[in-house]
């Protein structure tokens, strides 16, 4: 039976998969665009292994268990968050895909109740997001400057109302991102000398901390060794990420370095991670192997594009559902009870790409993962 069309004048009914979402982006992006926020760097291979990674693990089931109330909350530098998933930090791409940049993203994590991290590249201003909300959210630093430039940037964030500092660390050099080279997309690395934030070392986390007056959280940790360190140098969280395989190829996908950080921490700070989270099982298997809460980047920037506020406040509601509907098949009633146990290696079911958790999209666009 035929759909029948919408009528006039009303609004088109509310995503109910994932994969609309993604398919909704899709059409509203241009092709530059799509790539630039779905590609990675050179050959892929590290985009590739985040989502690698994580469909060779299998969750474990178990039956016969009340599950009529499943509790997905979690807590994060204190702060209560009604889910597990947050809104991880996703720069300049903002301000291209929406008149509005980061405000509607601000906006969108605020009202799902979670929490967002604010890049010092988002458009209008990571100022003009924080002001947007009622709720503190988590300023993430790129260094553009000397240590002036840093004091007088850890100031602004701090008097607008950050609850806390993200230094990302991963990004020493840009990495070469072959599909905006090809395209000539004018995408740049970003305003000042890139040689200051390639010459950040630990000593200097000790003091932007001290500047900010809050909570660290050091992104982009791929080692154990890394992760001892930055606890060492004063990190509250230590967050896992490889910058979405979009920095050094051919690197480990996050979630198979995840257990080996939640390892070295030992419980000294709270551990995050991202990188190719596409569904609510990805977020069970995180969070599972130690994660406090999984961040969403690639799926934040297609909500966007999608639809705006409403479209990511539907992304978010909808990986809940995935997220409640699995704990309750796998016979799990809270976040706190999951642990290593409840996920095994498995055999790849199916070729691997950035939107090959979405056979339904792949399939209206007749095409292989991420050239869409």
């Amino acid at each position: 039976m035929a759909e029948e069309p919408t009528p006039t004048g009303q609004q088109p009914p509310e995503f109910q998969s994932l994969q609309e979402i993604v398919h909704a982006a899709r059409k509203k992006l241009t092709h530059e665009l799509w790539d630039h926020l779905s590609g990675g760097s050179d050959s892929e291979t590290t985009l590739r292994r985040n989502r690698l990674a994580l469909d060779v693990l299998a969750l474990r089931q178990r039956v016969l268990v009340d599950v009529a109330d499943v509790d997905i909350s979690t807590t994060l530098l204190g702060q209560k968050l009604a889910s597990p998933v947050f809104l991880a930090p996703v720069g300049g791409f903002l301000g291209m895909a929406h008149p509005e940049g980061a405000i509607p993203v601000a906006r969108a994590a605020v009202a799902h109740r979670t929490t967002a991290f604010i890049s010092t590249a988002v458009k209008p201003s990571f100022e003009a997001a924080q002001q947007a909300v009622s709720e503190p959210l988590i300023f993430q630093l790129y260094v553009r400057s000397g240590r002036p430039w840093s004091e007088e940037t850890l100031d602004r964030a701090r008097n607008a109302g950050s609850k806390a500092l993200c230094v990302t660390v991963d990004r020493a050099w840009y990495g070469r991102r072959e599909r905006d080279l090809i395209s000539r997309a004018a995408v740049r690395e970003g305003f000042g000398d890139p040689r200051y934030q390639a010459s950040i070392v630990w000593d200097d986390l000790v003091w932007m901390k001290q500047h900010m007056k809050g909570p660290l959280i050091v992104k982009g940790i791929a080692t154990g060794e890394d992760a001892r360190l930055a606890v060492d140098y004063g990190a509250d969280v230590v967050y896992v990420s490889n910058h979405g395989g979009r920095q050094l190829d051919h690197g480990q996908g996050s979630i198979e370095v995840l257990p080996e950080v939640v390892n070295a921490v030992a419980g000294r700070a709270e551990v995050l991670v991202d990188g190719g989270i596409l569904r609510g099982t990805d977020v069970v298997k995180a969070i599972a192997l130690g994660a406090r809460a999984v961040g969403v980047g690639k799926l934040l920037g297609w909500a966007l594009a999608a639809g705006g506020q409403p479209a990511i406040e539907r992304m978010l509601e909808l990986l809940d559902v995935e997220i409640r509907t699995a704990m309750g098949l796998m016979g799990v009633t809270s976040l706190s009870d999951l642990n290593p146990a409840w996920v095994r290696p498995a055999l790849l079911a199916g070729p691997v790409g950035t939107t090959s958790p979405y056979p339904w999209y792949e399939e209206q666009r007749g095409q292989s993962p991420i050239s869409g």
